[in-house]
C-alpha cells in the first residue's frame, strides 16, 4: 500500500507539472486540491503531497492563510540559477567526457550542423527545445544518478519560469546552436577540460542575455520586478 500512494503521488506530482507547462492551469490563481483532484481525477491525499513536493523544490510557494502560488521569478534568481548550473553543468560535462560521448547524445551533432546550415527551417522554439534536450542529455551521458537528481528541480524551475518565447532573444537562441557543438565536440575528444570550460562559456552567455531581457521588461514596469509572468525561452 506504501508503494501505491508514492506512485500515486509522484503521478500527481508529473501531472501538476504537466498542467503547469501546458497553460492548463492559472499560474495567477491559488493551487486548489479539490479542484486539481477533480481536474485529475485522482484523490486529494497524493495531490497534496504533490503540492508539498513541489513546493519543496522551489517550484511553488505556501502563503499561510492564502494559498499556494507559483513561486516568481526575480532577476537575482536567474543569476542564481546559472551559479548552479554552471556548477553542475560543468561536472556534468567533464564526467561525461571523461566516460566518452553516448550514441543518444553523439545524435545531437546531425540535428546541430542541420540547423546551422539551414536556420530558417527551425523555429526558435524548436531550437530552444532541442538545446534543452541536449543539456539533459549531457546529464545522462555523465551516468551520475544523483547528479542528475540534484540537476533535475533546477531544470525543471527555469522551465516553468522561462517556458514562453515571446520574449526571448532570437539571435541568442540561434547563436546557441554552434556552442552546443563545440560542447558535444570537445565531449567527443574526452576534451574534459574543454568540455567544462565551453559550457561555462555558453551559460554565461545565456545569462547575459536573460538579465538583459529582464532588465528591459523591469525598466518598462515600473516599481515592479520580473514575476513569473515575464518569461524568455530556455
Amino acid at each position: 500500500m506504501a508503494v501505491y500512494y508514492q506512485l500515486e503521488r509522484h503521478r500527481a506530482y508529473r501531472l501538476i507539472l504537466d498542467q503547469i507547462l501546458g497553460g492548463e492551469i492559472d499560474v495567477s490563481a491559488s493551487f486548489s486540491e479539490r479542484r486539481l483532484s477533480e481536474k485529475l481525477d485522482m484523490g486529494r491525499t497524493p495531490i497534496r503531497e504533490a503540492l508539498r513536493d513541489l513546493a519543496r523544490d522551489g517550484i511553488l510557494e505556501v502563503h499561510p492563510a492564502k494559498g499556494t502560488y507559483l513561486r516568481p521569478l526575480y532577476l537575482e534568481d536567474v543569476r542564481e540559477i546559472y551559479e548552479i548550473r554552471k556548477a553542475l553543468e560543468g561536472l556534468a560535462a567533464a564526467t561525461a567526457a571523461e566516460r566518452g560521448a553516448s550514441a543518444e547524445l553523439s545524435a545531437y551533432g546531425t540535428r546541430f550542423r542541420d540547423m546551422i546550415e539551414n536556420p530558417h527551417s527551425y523555429p526558435p522554439n524548436e531550437v530552444d527545445d532541442i538545446g534543452a534536450d541536449f543539456h539533459l542529455e549531457v546529464f545522462r551521458c555523465a551516468q551520475n544518478r544523483n547528479l542528475l537528481e540534484i540537476y533535475e528541480p533546477i531544470r525543471i524551475r527555469f522551465k516553468l519560469a522561462f517556458r514562453v518565447p515571446r520574449f526571448a532573444d532570437h539571435a541568442r537562441v540561434h547563436g546557441s546552436v554552434p556552442e552546443h557543438l563545440d560542447i558535444l565536440d570537445a565531449i567527443e575528444r574526452q576534451d574534459a577540460v574543454a568540455a567544462q570550460r565551453l559550457i561555462g562559456t555558453h551559460l554565461d552567455n545565456g545569462v547575459k542575455a536573460r538579465l538583459k531581457i529582464l532588465d528591459g521588461l523591469r525598466d518598462s514596469r515600473p516599481g515592479r520586478e520580473p514575476s513569473t509572468t515575464i518569461r524568455t525561452a530556455q
